[in-house]
């Protein structure tokens, strides 16, 4: 039996560039947003604590799915373990993120409506 995938997803937030690790992530029924679920964080053997880690643990707690704009998202791996999750302020082109162009309405001028109408 093959293993469950694990995602690691990178995208921007409040100027703030996340990197968490899913078992679960997929198109979700709402237009324009990535389903997230099932979220991994590193076991805690050691006694050093990375206070970026605990700082996603604290704030995806309780939280069972999460539903993130296709536009903040930078990207997506498909790897063969989970690494340590990471929060960083975001610099340069990542803040620069812009919405994927969408066909718009053809301007109306005079009051006329277009021919094709």
């Amino acid at each position: 039996m093959a293993a469950e995938p694990i995602y690691k997803v990178i995208f921007l937030n409040q100027n703030q560039v996340f990197e968490l690790y899913a078992r679960q992530i997929y198109q979700s029924d709402l237009y324009g947003f990535i389903e997230v679920e099932d979220y991994i964080f590193g076991e805690r053997t050691q006694l050093v604590v990375d206070p970026a880690e605990e700082k996603l643990k604290g704030e995806f707690a309780g939280v069972k799915r999460s539903y993130i704009p296709m536009h903040a998202i930078i990207r997506i791996d498909e790897v063969e373990k989970e690494g340590s999750v990471k929060i960083r302020e975001s610099k340069g082109g990542e803040g620069k993120i812009m919405a994927f162009p969408m066909p718009g309405m053809r301007p109306q001028f005079g009051g006329e409506p277009p021919a094709d109408a």
